[in-house]
């Protein structure tokens, strides 16, 4: 399969956009012209969320397949709908490339964009393709819909409310430390953490269930469980106080930290792409939730205080320490 210097901005166009709609009733026109037309839903609000995904920084090539970063480039944007309650319905995706680039490269990524969009009903519905001499750029825009009564935000939180999250934490980036060192196949362990950095599951079904049924504030798991919490407490004006030993961590996930010779707890805690939620509930409304719903696991992790009680841990030992913010952060000045 030629290059994309050979193959042109249309030919690669006339290569992806087959089977990029799987759902007819909701798009007049996909790829193919100068702009998409979409049918909203009535009465229904839209989201809206983009995520930019960059050579050396976000991905590599060394480490992950160009299936697995396609799929991932559309998972991590349609987690940020499943934080809002909602249902993904269309994405729209801009590529950088190099054009040495192997156009079976393109192809591939799309596989795997395809894949996940085919398992969550989303349609690629246009984008952008460029020429780049610096590496592979990939921007995804997804839009979803959501029922007013449903949306849930970071700022709804109140002293009182549980904390909870969807899932084990950790894994993505236990995962991505064993990427990095190597030799990865030699443990048992490691397959369902390296799983969980190249190919996230969002919890889609699951934001909407805590949307319908009382979620005061959500946030998805991106940049690691600290520095979530600490985004609702701002947004909430709440402090938040944290239990270690109630923080949901996998067999695998330990045995890797001690391979590694971190504590386990910084992985859940601080190393974020996990793309579980975190959540808070009224505590009685989360009674009726669990007791409900036997097909989803909802973990306790802690609990919502008043503001000047900041954002805290509780060891192991039951001392409380100040619980920092950290987590990834483009910016951050290095020391």
């Amino acid at each position: 399969m030629n290059e994309l210097s050979e193959l042109g901005e249309f030919g690669l166009i006339d290569l992806i956009k087959q089977d990029t709609i799987n759902n007819h009733g909701n798009v007049i026109v996909g790829i193919g012209d100068d702009a998409a037309v979409l049918l909203p839903a009535p009465r229904q609000l839209q989201l809206l969320t983009t995520d930019m995904l960059v050579e050396s920084v976000h991905f590599d090539l060394t480490t992950t397949t160009p299936w697995q970063l396609g799929y991932k480039a559309i998972a991590v944007n349609v987690s940020d709908i499943a934080a809002m309650g909602g249902a993904p319905r269309h994405a729209v995706v801009s590529l950088a490339l190099p054009k040495s680039t192997p156009a079976e490269f393109v192809v591939n990524l799309y596989q795997g964009m395809k894949e996940i969009c085919h398992e969550f009903g989303v349609n690629i519905v246009g984008g952008d393709t460029v020429s780049n001499p610096h590496g592979i750029v990939i921007n995804v825009t997804v839009a979803g819909e959501v029922e007013p009564a449903n949306l849930v935000r970071r700022s709804g939180a109140k002293p009182g409310d549980i904390v909870a999250v969807t899932g084990f934490l950790g894994d993505s980036a236990a995962g991505l430390a064993l990427l990095g060192a190597g030799e990865w196949e030699d443990y048992d362990f490691a397959w369902p953490l390296v799983t969980a950095h190249l190919t996230p599951r969002p919890q889609v079904s699951a934001g909407q269930l805590l949307g319908s049924n009382g979620a005061t504030s959500m946030d998805d798991i991106s940049d690691g469980l600290a520095s979530e919490v600490h985004e609702i407490a701002k947004a909430s004006n709440v402090g938040i106080r944290l239990y270690a030993e109630e923080i949901p961590m996998r067999n695998e996930l330990k045995e890797a930290a001690k391979v590694m010779d971190k504590p386990a707890l910084d992985y859940a805690l601080y190393g974020g792409e996990d793309f579980q939620l975190v959540f808070t509930m009224e505590p009685h409304q989360f009674e009726i939730l669990t007791a409900s719903q036997e097909n989803f696991s909802w973990f306790k992790v802690g609990e919502v205080v008043t503001a000047d009680q900041g954002v805290t841990l509780v060891d192991e030992e039951g001392n409380v320490q100040r619980l920092e913010a950290r987590g990834y952060n483009h910016f951050h000045q290095e020391e």
